[in-house]
């Protein structure tokens, strides 16, 4: 049972909100973009003020750890590290993509295959995403890849299942994937109110990095060095 500060910058989405013992508490967001470092410490100092808070009234610091922006997540978890670090609190990273599947689990549970995945997908450029796949009980099917889409994307797996694309790379995919088990949900991207039962969960597990050596998931970096084959298609 924890009080946690969750922290999401991963995307254009600025997200940060408190949860206590996996429920939010407050929230505040924008998701204009750009603005990230003007904004982040903003709505933490906001947020702490309206709930009469102090950071080391927390139990926890939770961070979104990627993949997704390579200036969004080194804003956001150089500022949870600090945070983590002066409160002499725990760290806690939440797989980006984990967290936007869990956010559309949660909303649509009752509505989705029980026999479905969930692929969140996080824009990387042109056609290029940063995907993974999850069942409806949120666990990993595979890992997490940087995959260019086109019409034969994921065929193997949509003529086994139905499959819930979201996030904000999914929107582009939509005119491209055209298999009758793709389904496309638009409103769920990113969010810090999604990392609440993760944190919570990971809390209670112990489940913590280190503040001094942790670095965010810069998977674009990685793919770009040693491509991989794509074995989803």
């Amino acid at each position: 049972m924890a009080l946690i500060l969750n922290i999401e910058t991963s995307t254009e989405v600025c997200s940060v909100c408190f949860a206590q013992d996996g429920k939010v508490i407050a929230l505040k967001e924008n998701n204009e973009g750009q603005t990230h470092a003007k904004l982040l410490t903003v709505f933490i100092e906001d947020l702490l003020k309206e709930k009469k808070l102090k950071v080391a009234d927390f139990d926890a610091v939770a961070v979104s750890m990627g993949p997704g922006s390579y200036t969004g997540l080194r804003i956001g978890v150089s500022t949870a590290k600090g945070l983590a670090y002066a409160a002499n609190i725990p760290l806690i990273a939440i797989n980006t993509l984990q967290s936007i599947a869990d956010g559309l689990v949660q909303q649509d549970k009752q509505k989705i295959n029980q026999n479905a995945w969930v692929c969140p997908m996080i824009d990387a450029r042109r056609m290029e995403v940063y995907t993974a796949f999850f069942n409806i009980e949120n666990v990993a099917e595979s890992e997490i890849s940087a995959d260019i889409i086109d019409e034969n994307s994921y065929q193997k797996i949509l003529d086994d299942r139905q499959v819930v694309f979201c996030g904000n790379g999914s929107a582009k995919c939509k005119d491209t994937i055209k298999h009758k088990n793709a389904i496309f949900v638009d409103d769920i991207e990113c969010s810090s109110s999604y990392m609440a039962l993760l944190a919570e969960k990971a809390f209670l597990n112990s489940d913590f990095v280190d503040v001094a050596y942790f670095e965010p998931y810069y998977l674009k970096n990685f793919v770009a060095t040693i491509p991989k084959k794509n074995i989803f298609k």
